[in-house]
């Protein structure tokens, strides 16, 4: 009886856990909301491009790690391309560079995160005993101020640059998850790699998979309806580029896979 109401406690924990995780709110971390238009520093992207080029393999509609391969020293490399991120003030770079910072951040971030618990199942499985996931955490310090996941993506890109894009950039590690791209991304390639992105995901299965009169979209759509809106909602996002959508007037469920997006 004791563990059967255990683990219908956990169960609920993680329920709760699994919702506060599936909605957050896109709030503005005010501190972070200033730039320098006149700075012309290019930060420099190329360790994280080296991993990329060495440990992601494309794979049908997915790009995977390779993380059983992943080296001690590329491991290393990796931390240390995050100690330079960590020292450089991003409210001194211009939009543009700190756009490509966020988001190469997070994604190296979130496959240090794997490789510092591999082998795991699922992203899901890390943070605390009643955490869905590590996004919570505290995984990096900026200027004195600590940082999570969720501030990275929900008080700063989000907020700042008001882009549904931002959903196909950031990768949670996950088969359900918009590709990790094969190139960092930079001031010069970001509008080039959000469309792309943004593209090939909506005209996978993942993105959306049309039977008949039904389709399952991704829950990212389910999750971030609101930040779809500006452009007309989510299906009229989505029509942008796969055009059968256009049409569709059936029903719409959704589903995601959180399965790691090994090799």
């Amino acid at each position: 009886m004791v563990k059967t109401l255990l683990t219908a406690l956990t169960t609920s924990l993680l329920l709760l856990s699994f919702t506060a995780f599936s909605a957050p709110k896109s709030e503005l971390w005010a501190y972070w909301n200033s730039s320098n238009e006149a700075n012309l520093q290019n930060v420099s992207h190329q360790s994280w491009q080296a991993f990329l080029d060495k440990y992601l393999v494309v794979d049908g509609d997915n790009t995977l790690i390779r993380y059983v391969r992943v080296s001690q020293n590329d491991k290393q490399q990796l931390k240390s391309y995050l100690s330079e991120l960590a020292s450089i003030d991003p409210r001194t770079l211009n939009k543009a560079e700190q756009y490509a910072y966020w988001v190469n951040l997070y994604n190296a971030i979130t496959v240090e995160l794997i490789l510092d618990n591999y082998p795991v199942k699922s992203i899901t499985k890390l943070g605390g005993l009643f955490s869905f996931g590590p996004w919570g955490d505290d995984v990096i310090t900026i200027t004195g101020q600590t940082l999570t996941l969720n501030d990275i993506e929900h008080r700063i890109l989000r907020p700042i640059w008001n882009d549904p894009r931002t959903h196909y950039a950031v990768n949670c590690a996950s088969l359900g998850c918009p590709n990790l791209q094969s190139q960092a991304f930079t001031s010069a390639n970001t509008e080039a790699l959000l469309e792309r992105a943004a593209n090939t995901f909506i005209n996978s299965k993942k993105g959306v998979d049309i039977n008949g009169d039904k389709a399952t979209l991704s829950s990212i759509y389910d999750w971030f309806a609101k930040d779809f809106e500006a452009q007309g909602g989510i299906i009229a996002h989505m029509a942008k580029y796969n055009p059968k959508l256009t049409e569709f007037d059936g029903t719409i469920d959704y589903d995601y896979n959180w399965d790691l997006n090994k090799k």
